[in-house]
């Protein structure tokens, strides 16, 4: 059986979901919402109170950032990759970012306004704070790590030729756009459930307090009658929904095709009848709570809004069985990690050694037939390594019977050496000197027919080039850079017609064994270095 935890950080908030994969049936096993003190005691606890000691984690990233970029479609996967790290450099060097501190990755996709092309979502962030969000589960088996926007529309009951937007109202705010089940675009707000809780921790001095009334709150729209209770907070909480529903206007109303529904979700999504409220806004669209598609309503005996309260995390934890865009996992999976994949056994306290989804030892029943088999396959693996060794052990010490014979050999024949050698060595150093004569006439001889040579072919290649350079591009700067070493620096607003300049100079072989950088935009100029021999 397949297990995976999610873990979904806040400066002050954890939340878990521990699921678990039999064939094509995923459950939930485990969740909750935490507020923290200090991050590494509390996802210790969490490890431990879920038996999770050697299950593979997930977790969300914090303060990444999208670029997106166009491609075109009928380049192979080498060339889209390169074309989108260059395009991710000049995004860099006009930003006066360093591309050296940024981790990135990327997810294509197709392209709504042109379909000659693919769209590019990179995800890019600062490798310190990769590593700082690292550091808390260093010592357990961190596997995934990956934008919560990314990752909710696991969870989500997404429907083909249907365009969806989900709105995540966590700490900060994401709004992904879902075209034809495929995420399209996201928008990032620097708003969110933060401000709320904040300001009500002002007053309560305690952030489960906050969260708690927010749980407790409830949006009375213009078709309903206020409550007479009070509610004192909610002005601590419209003024940040409304900028949210705000935003999420000017997305609709700017969207490419048109959107049939927006899914709420996140802290700010408990506060009830949140999704009343957005529906007043947007007539023509359903505004609903998302309700993870692991659950069956229907069968739980659980309220859907406990789970609804731990999305991200549940979302999350299908990432690490495999679920959403994988390209997009920012944690490198460690040797270890997979080796460990081969065997699992799970201890009676619940406690789980190594592991893979088609053998599991469990010391609390009897063994199935594909345990049986693998048992009896280590017993003969550890007979085998038995015999090897008593045999490894009797040839080893015949060879160092053998050694020693050999090495009285050796010293007799040291003696004979050290004469040779003496001899030898006076004959090198005649021979060196003789040699070094030679050396210095054929390097004097070289040298004159090298310039005899050369005398007519700086003046040959400056004719080809002006006959053969095409009309926009321009030559920045020639130069010999060593022996028949030639390097050009080639620029045009085209990039095309330096790759006719380049496979020119290949083609009429006016220069041999041709090599040329990648193109560097500066403006609307790219600039490429050319580098060959003279024929």
């Amino acid at each position: 059986m397949q297990k995976s935890l999610g873990i979904y950080i806040e400066e002050n908030l954890i939340k878990y979901a521990k699921v678990s994969k039999d064939r094509d049936n995923v459950k939930i096993e485990s969740f909750g919402v935490r507020f923290f003190q200090n991050l590494t005691e509390e996802i210790s606890k969490i490890i431990e109170e879920t038996y999770s000691f050697n299950t593979p984690i997930s977790i969300n990233m914090s303060n990444e950032k999208y670029l997106y970029i166009d491609v075109f479609a009928l380049l192979n996967k080498k060339d889209v990759e390169k074309t989108i790290q260059t395009e991710f450099e000049s995004f860099c060097e006009e930003k006066n970012y360093n591309s050296n501190a940024f981790e990135n990755r990327y997810a294509l996709m197709p392209n709504q306004q042109d379909k000659e092309k693919i769209r590019a979502l990179d995800i890019y962030i600062n490798k310190i704070e990769l590593n700082r969000q690292k550091q808390a589960l260093e010592k357990y088996k961190l596997t995934k790590m990956m934008p919560v926007s990314i990752a909710i529309g696991n969870i989500a009951r997404l429907n083909k030729k249907e365009n969806q937007l989900i709105v995540n109202m966590e700490e900060t705010t994401t709004i992904t756009t879902i075209y034809d089940k495929q995420i399209y675009n996201v928008e990032t707000l620097d708003i969110g459930s933060k401000e709320v809780l904040d300001s009500i921790n002002k007053v309560e001095n305690s952030y489960a307090k906050a969260y708690e009334i927010c749980k407790n709150t409830t949006i009375y729209t213009t078709e309903m009658e206020e409550s007479a209770e009070e509610q004192p907070y909610l002005q601590n909480i419209m003024p940040t929904i409304y900028k949210i529903a705000e935003k999420v206007q000017e997305i609709v109303s700017s969207s490419e095709e048109k959107i049939q529904t927006i899914y709420l979700t996140g802290n700010l999504s408990v506060v009830n009848n949140i999704d009343l409220y957005f529906q007043e806004f947007f007539t023509d669209i359903e505004c609903k709570i998302l309700k993870p598609n692991l659950v069956d309503e229907a069968v739980t005996k659980i309220n859907i809004k406990e789970y609804v309260e731990v999305n991200s995390a549940i979302a999350l934890a299908t990432v690490g069985l495999g679920q959403g865009i994988q390209e997009l996992n920012f944690q490198k999976e460690k040797t270890g990690d997979k080796l460990s994949q081969f065997l699992k056994i799970e201890m009676p306290n619940g406690k789980v050694i190594g592991g893979n989804t088609k053998f599991d030892f469990n010391f609390g029943g009897s063994l199935s037939t594909g345990e049986a088999w693998l048992t009896r396959l280590i017993v003969a693996l550890c007979l085998i390594l038995i015999i090897y060794c008593g045999f490894s052990k009797m040839l080893e010490n015949q060879m160092i019977a053998k050694e020693n014979e050999i090495k009285e050999a050796e010293s007799k024949q040291t003696s004979q050496i050290s004469l040779i050698e003496t001899d030898e060595s006076s004959i090198n150093s005649k021979t060196d000197k003789y040699k070094s004569l030679i050396a210095d006439l054929k390097r004097t001889n070289e040298r004159i027919s090298d310039i005899a040579a050369r005398r007519n072919s700086i003046p040959n290649l400056l004719n080809q080039i002006m006959y053969n350079i095409p009309d926009k591009v321009q030559l920045a700067s020639i130069e010999n850079t060593k022996d028949k070493s030639i390097s050009i620096i080639a620029q045009s607003t085209d990039y095309d017609q330096l790759g006719i300049f380049i496979g020119v100079i290949r083609t009429k072989k006016i220069l041999k064994n041709v090599t040329s950088t990648s193109g560097v935009k500066t403006g609307d100029t790219v600039s490429v270095t050319i580098e060959g021999e003279l024929p």
